[in-house]
């Protein structure tokens, strides 16, 4: 839980996952400067656990989303910046199993397609994959690395669009995968 009382904010005095410039162009003749954040792509992931019947999200906190509500915590899919040495595959099956407990193989993604998020500041590409699962993989609980305060939340398939109501803070990601998996999975 996070101490409300214990947040400020300053500039950044060393940042490790962002960086703001300052892009110049010309366009039509006119030269133009746009600030941009310079970030990681990303992975996401759907877990579907096909024996529950059930949808995996995470929540954790995020600071930007506090300034924007005052709460701070948002539902997600499980994910990961692409920050290594790494395919985007086996960065999703290492965010499995770090966020949510569940040791999955590389051949268990079903690459579902990647997007440019943040257009306007940052344009990132995050590629989303669904992936079943059942408890003869789950080797944790999850939870993200040391450092992280990760919550795996679990949402039956066929209440998943009563659980995600404006009062829940959401990310697109999660909104696309959900259609998505209903679009290739009808019930």
């Amino acid at each position: 839980m996070i101490d409300k009382s214990t947040i400020s904010l300053a500039p950044s005095k060393d940042p490790k996952f962002i960086q703001v410039q300052d892009l110049s162009y010309v366009q039509d003749g006119v030269r133009k400067t746009w600030e941009i954040a310079k970030t990681h792509d990303s992975v996401a992931i759907l877990l579907i656990d096909k024996t529950n019947h059930e949808f995996l999200f995470v929540k954790q906190f995020r600071p930007p989303v506090y300034l924007k509500n005052n709460d701070g915590y948002t539902y997600e899919l499980c994910a990961g910046i692409a920050d290594k040495d790494a395919s985007i595959e086996q960065i999703a099956k290492e965010e499995v199993l770090e966020e949510c407990g569940y040791d999955i193989a590389l051949s268990d993604l079903i690459w579902v397609r990647g997007f440019y998020s943040a257009v306007g500041f940052a344009g990132a590409k995050q590629t989303i994959f669904f992936a079943f699962v059942d408890e003869s993989q789950k080797v944790s609980e999850g939870g993200g690395l040391e450092g992280e305060s990760i919550e795996v939340v679990r949402c039956k398939i066929d209440e998943v669009f009563d659980f995600f109501t404006e009062e829940i803070a959401t990310t697109p990601a999660v909104l696309y995968a959900v259609r998505e998996y209903f679009a290739r999975y009808p019930q």
